[in-house]
């Protein structure tokens, strides 16, 4: 017996709820969404190009490389030591706990103060790397924006990044649409946590929550601020110290934000880019859904369902957590893959946008899990010509029945026998 999962069904309802506004939304970006955007030399779009910030393993690379000859055989020796899970965060991770612990004692050539150096040229560098600008041309962020500032909502679109680079600011700033990130001031602005915890902002304004800090925020007196522009590159890498540094402000405000949306009634948040690694950000995922029944998480996957195993173990332990990938889904707990049922009439132009082949003489795959093509997804939710109505509840399909993707509530009985 095998399940399949009918992917015109789930993104007809996702249609209908990123068209209408009056739903509660929210979208967590991760560190995948800026992969999707491929840029040449002079940062204009190209297919051939490479991406806009790099991968884990690029960025590993890049941002160990050009040290002075004893930093650099000091992180050589961290990465043999570290073995295959020697990436940024780990590097970063040993390099810290080397300064806290050495005092003047040598390893590898440097004492603590040499640790503490290493660990400012490392952030220095990953600074440079992910300070990049968007490119002119209309992008994925662009169309993301399109959509948020494209229709009259009853509540603000919530954004929860983990990444620290600008593209979400250049992208609001660039259409002159107004976002709040937590702080306020012209001079400095400080982080106000009494307002990212309220509700006051007009609809019209959408949120920005820099969950593990960004470019641009430094230390001042103990405190928070932004507006240092992209050379401010000293808060919160993905090292150790990031589990403590969320117990404090900004990060603790924040965090709790993340959870008050979740616990908000009939609140529904799209995850796209993001590897489901993070264990902060997946507790409170883990712990909101069990709490709210009536919230929703839909994770749009890149790969396959089988190297997508951290967000398919949480899925099937919260059914309210549905995980679009590749070749299959997760929805309502039950595992699946995707299989079409007949193409309903002007449906067409619609399902090339999620299905469809990502490279030519490539079989169909779901396409969302790619940031671009969940930002053009949701952009042509408003486009009036391609909205049909001709999938509805009641017409047969190949795959008879479903669960609601987008509630998360089973509403028939969906199995296909082999």
């Amino acid at each position: 017996m095998e399940t399949f999962h009918n992917p015109d069904r789930f993104m007809s309802d996702l249609r209908q709820v990123l068209s209408q506004g009056r739903k509660r939304i929210g979208i967590l970006v991760g560190a995948g969404a800026p992969l999707a955007i491929r840029v040449n030399k002079n940062n204009e779009l190209d297919p051939e190009g490479n991406s806009l910030i790099p991968g884990v393993d690029a960025l590993t690379q890049q941002a160990t490389s050009g040290l002075t000859e004893t930093q650099t055989g000091a992180v050589d020796a961290i990465k043999a030591s570290l073995g295959t899970s020697a990436n940024i965060e780990s590097i970063l991770s040993r390099i810290r706990l080397l300064e806290q612990a050495l005092g003047e004692t040598v390893v590898q050539g440097l004492d603590s103060n040499g640790y503490k150096d290493l660990g400012k040229e490392v952030c220095k560098k990953i600074g440079q790397i992910v300070g990049v600008s968007l490119p002119k041309e209309r992008n994925a962020y662009s169309d993301l924006i399109a959509w948020i500032t494209g229709t009259v909502r009853s509540n603000s679109v919530e954004i929860f990044t983990t990444n620290y680079d600008f593209l979400f600011e250049e992208a609001f700033e660039r259409v002159r649409s107004p976002y709040f990130d937590g702080f306020s001031g012209g001079s400095k602005p400080f982080f106000d946590p009494v307002s990212v915890a309220g509700d006051d902002l007009p609809a019209r304004w959408a949120k920005l929550w820099k969950m593990h800090g960004s470019l641009g925020w430094a230390l001042e007196d103990g405190a928070v601020v932004r507006g240092h522009g992209r050379d401010a590159a000293e808060l919160v890498y993905p090292d150790h110290l990031k589990y403590d540094l969320t117990q404090k402000q900004p990060y603790s405000a924040l965090f709790e934000r993340l959870k008050r949306f979740l616990l908000t009634p009939d609140s529904l948040l799209l995850a796209i880019g993001f590897s489901f690694r993070d264990a902060h950000i997946c507790a409170v995922l883990d712990e909101s859904l069990a709490m709210n029944a009536n919230s929703a998480v839909l994770a749009f996957q890149y790969q396959t369902m089988e190297k997508e195993e951290p967000v398919v173990k949480l899925a099937n332990d919260r059914p309210n957590l549905s995980v679009y990938a590749a070749d299959g889904a997760v929805i309502g707990g039950v595992s699946g893959k995707w299989r079409p049922g007949e193409l309903p009439k002007n449906w067409g132009s619609i399902r090339e946008s999620f299905w469809a082949p990502r490279w030519p003489k490539e079989p169909a795959v779901f396409l969302l899990g790619d940031f671009a093509a969940f930002a053009r997804f949701c952009a042509l939710a408003q486009a009036n010509d391609l909205i049909t109505k001709s999938l509805k509840r009641d017409e047969p399909s190949q795959n008879e029945g479903e669960f609601d993707g987008i509630n998360g509530n089973e509403t028939e009985a969906q199995e296909d026998q082999k």
